[in-house]
């Protein structure tokens, strides 16, 4: 596939974008705008877009590639998704009526009211480092790909890439902020879902399958194990490991994550925002299906054909995020090409054009209180809005930098491995703060607490065989890291009569 038309592409998809930006702000570009797009949202546009929020280029890569990793994934990660659907129930459930009593711009005013000042900034932080990370992880994911099969043809070194694609994303979402982005992600989820099953088709046409035949192919192949309840100690693909990490991940990441309940709280009433979070689960399960047997379809290709899993050029590792690019790209015609840049790039920007939105709305909200005061929409308010939105972009793109020096594992490992630590404080304040009514805390030891669960977790993780007799941590770290941190937040809580409200 020529580079030249990939950047044709590229460009065209781009100023698609900036032209919605700039239509959807043109009225309205102040703070109230880009943090709760005024409350006008429809639950059906959110519920649609929140899908390429939510899968992201990990999704679109990384799972694929996993299917046929030499670990023996195959379909395991679907175990992973049924824990998801029920997370997103219980923040439907649970934490959404919470939202929305307290009127809520950022979702860590309920720390601040339950819990305290301190408490209050660390959750906040928590949320700032863990969003940072993980959206770098999942744009370099992309900015690989596209270094690779591009950008190298240009002799565009990693880092202007990295730069030219985080510049494309500031550019169309500065101004309207959220009110552009639910616009903007339902347009990019609509051609990650259109690139999903085109590239099922080209596959399969390739290999000469109808439907029922792609379906008994994918069964027989030996990639098609789902539920695995071997080795309890030793197997991190078991179910009970997966399910579990599945539901508290979720729970933490997106109900306990201002990015994602960002958009839910930008609609009228609670019952829209569950109707979108209801729709949303059932499409999300789906679509990992489908991701799952383009996965399978792509190494029984892959065998078919010859095709090796391409070397990552800073590990020389074999590398199974590279295998679906590789196929589209150098092996399959120029329709199926554009159409899986489509698909990628429709899904990772999604995700980070969202998540810098929220990681600005966190920091103007949380840490410089915007949302107090008769001046929230003056001009000075809004300049230092733009401020941050420029710093965050900024501490991203060195991030990623970074984690190209380190990284030799896909990208899907990385981003559940940091969340177990990073995400995990979060469930234990908010269990803390909704399960312990009548008791307090002492707020300035709160930090302390957040910072030794984690430290704990990486002993525990990384000694688990010895101490635990064999036992092997998957994602239901994140669970042990909030139980801790419950633990520590109950040994410095105090009694108080004061009965809480929320």
């Amino acid at each position: 596939m020529s580079p030249a038309i990939l950047l044709s592409f590229l460009i065209g998809y781009f100023l698609l974008l900036i032209i919605i930006a700039f239509a959807t702000s043109k009225k309205s570009s102040d703070n109230s705008t880009f943090f709760i797009a005024n409350r006008n949202s429809k639950w059906y546009l959110v519920a649609f877009g929140m899908i390429g929020t939510a899968l992201s280029g990990v999704t679109f890569i990384s799972v694929p590639g996993e299917v046929g990793a030499p670990a023996g994934n195959q379909f395991q990660y679907f175990q992973f998704i049924l824990g998801n659907a029920v997370g997103f129930i219980v923040i439907a459930t649970v934490l959404l009526p919470l939202y929305y009593r307290m009127n809520l711009t950022s979702i860590y005013g309920y720390i601040e009211q339950r819990l305290g000042h301190y408490s209050y900034k660390t959750a906040a932080s928590i949320f700032l480092i863990s969003r940072t990370i993980g959206s770098a992880f999942r744009l370099y994911l992309v900015v690989i790909v596209l270094q690779r099969f591009i950008f190298d043809s240009y002799g565009i070194p990693f880092w202007a890439t990295v730069l030219i694609s985080l510049l494309l994303i500031w550019s169309y979402t500065f101004k309207g902020g959220l009110k552009t982005i639910i616009i903007t992600d339902t347009l990019q989820t609509f051609f990650l879902v259109l690139s999903v099953f085109l590239t099922l088709y080209f596959i399969c046409s390739s290999l000469g399958l109808d439907i029922p035949q792609t379906f008994e192919t994918i069964k027989n192949s030996g990639y098609s194990k789902v539920f695995f309840f071997e080795d309890f100690l030793t197997n991190s693909f078991h179910f009970s490991k997966a399910f579990i990490g599945g539901v508290f991940v979720t729970i933490a990441m997106t109900g306990l994550d201002q990015d994602l309940m960002q958009k839910n709280l930008s609609m009228k009433t609670i019952g829209e925002a569950q109707k979108n979070m209801f729709t949303f689960t059932g499409i999300f399960v789906v679509l990992n299906i489908f991701f799952l047997s383009v996965g399978a379809l792509l190494y029984i290709y892959a065998t078919k054909n010859g095709i090796e899993i391409p070397l990552d050029h800073v590990t020389g590792k074999p590398r199974t995020d590279f295998l679906f690019p590789e196929i589209a790209l150098n092996h399959l015609t120029t329709v199926p090409a554009i159409i899986f840049m489509l698909g990628l790039t429709a899904a990772t920007f999604a995700t980070t054009d969202s998540a810098l939105t929220a990681l600005t709305t966190s920091f103007c909200v949380d840490f410089l209180q915007m949302n107090k005061g008769e001046n929230q929409n003056s001009a000075a308010s809004v300049n230092k809005r733009h401020a941050v939105h420029v710093g965050f972009s900024i501490l991203m793109f060195l991030v990623i930098i970074i984690f190209n020096a380190f990284n030799d594992e896909s990208v899907v490992k990385g981003i559940f491995k940091v969340a177990s630590y990073t995400y995990g404080p979060l469930l234990g304040l908010y269990s803390f703060g909704l399960f312990v009514r009548k008791r307090g805390l002492h707020d300035k030891l709160v930090p302390l607490i957040c910072i030794v669960s984690p430290a704990i977790c990486y002993v525990l993780n990384n000694n688990s065989a010895a101490l635990l007799g064999g036992y092997t941590f998957s994602v239901e770290l994140i669970l042990v890291n909030g139980l801790i941190t419950f633990i520590g937040l109950l040994l410095i809580s105090k009694k108080t009569d004061q009965q809480t409200k929320f």
